[in-house]
């Protein structure tokens, strides 16, 4: 079973409060729009990071994480690009990653609108955590939690770090 911290659109700003949201964690998954290399740095010092890169980030972070990210997390297969879409709205890329890669889960960000929602077409679940920094038109700072234990997904949370400044 792993606890997973997954957030989004931090361009290059890591909120205080939302340090304390990583303790019952094992994982801190990031869905792109990072901004330096630093961010994933520092919250590689508190639990092992998992990203991919946003159409802001440079080569700093894009020679560290891929555009990409199709892996396993106990026995859910997992789908993380930035720029997906979302249910009946995919982008052609995502759907083309989604049809021959079958995830039980697609996360993506670039919108910074937050969105949990299941797909029934694919059987899968879609999490978009929002955007947890301050750039972009969202009003709220937001995060998403979340348990994997074996092939479930369960104990979901949305986390709202406050108003954007």
């Amino acid at each position: 079973m792993l606890r997973i911290a997954l957030l989004s659109d931090t361009h290059n700003y890591l909120d205080p409060k939302i340090f304390k949201y990583f303790d019952s964690c094992d994982q801190i998954w990031h869905a792109g729009d990072i901004g330096t290399i630093s961010i994933t740095d520092e919250l590689s010092k508190i639990k092992p990071v998992i990203a991919v890169y946003g159409n802001i980030d440079g080569t700093d972070v894009r020679k560290v994480h891929p555009l990409n990210q199709i892996f396993t997390c106990e026995k859910v297969k997992i789908f993380m690009t930035h720029i997906g879409g979302y249910p009946n709205r995919y982008s052609a890329e995502a759907l083309k990653e989604i049809k021959e890669h079958k995830p039980q889960l697609f996360i993506c960000g670039h919108s910074h609108i937050l969105k949990v929602m299941y797909d029934d077409k694919f059987k899968l679940l879609h999490i978009n955590p929002g955007a947890a920094g301050n750039h972009g038109f969202h009003n709220v700072k937001t995060m998403v939690r979340f348990t994997i234990d074996s092939d479930k997904i369960k104990d979901l949370e949305v986390i709202e770090l406050g108003k954007r400044a």
